[in-house]
């Protein structure tokens, strides 16, 4: 049982101690009745009426002290509201830097790719001037085959006339020493012919 401790006369509302005030949130009066109506004696029920007061009252000092006053919830949302405005201008500070950063990238890239697209049209034009050398090369050299091809036709066609002129020539040779043959031939057959009309007459 809890021993009592001393007290100042009792009201209806509030029971002093000898040590400290306390301000009661209960009637205790009604509550000192009650444990006397429950078989207590006076001193043992305000002996328990005055340890659960205590109780209550360090619960209740308990609970204020982990409280805030309006003035710190107000200075904490304020300094929230600062910490907040703080934290959205550094994100927009960053969006802005990454905006940046993602410009200048962006800007970098598209200098690259010109660049590139600057070596694929150079590339290109080699190309295109390398394959033209090659045709006119190879033009060239087909005009030079065909020049080639057409001087040895020339050649053979020169051959070939030079040849049948010579043909022409033999023949006109043999068809003349023919001819004089067969006239020497005749002129002896008709000598002879006439000799021997001749002899016999």
């Amino acid at each position: 049982m809890v021993k009592p401790r001393p007290l100042c006369p009792l009201n209806k509302r509030t029971f002093c101690l000898s040590h400290r005030r306390l301000d009661f949130h209960f009637d205790t009066h009604h509550f000192v009745q009650r444990l006397e109506r429950e078989g207590l004696n006076r001193a043992q029920a305000e002996g328990i009426m005055s340890a659960m007061a205590e109780v209550i009252d360090e619960s209740i000092r308990n609970m204020t002290s982990n409280m805030v006053t309006k003035a710190e919830q107000e200075k904490l949302q304020y300094t929230q509201q600062v910490d907040f405005a703080q934290i959205k201008s550094e994100l927009q500070l960053m969006e802005k830097n990454d905006l940046a950063m993602l410009k200048a990238e962006n800007d970098r890239l598209m200098v690259d790719i010109e660049k590139l697209k600057q070596r694929l049209r150079e590339e290109i034009t080699r190309t295109q001037a390398g394959v033209r050398l090659d045709l006119n090369l190879e033009k060239g050299r087909m005009r030079e085959e065909s020049s080639r091809q057409e001087l040895k036709i020339k050649e053979v066609d020169t051959k070939i006339e030079q040849e049948i002129a010579g043909l022409r020539t033999a023949i006109q040779t043999s068809k003349a020493t023919t001819l004089q043959y067969l006239v020497g031939f005749v002129t002896g057959c008709s000598a002879l012919l006439m000799a021997y009309l001749r002899f016999r007459v």
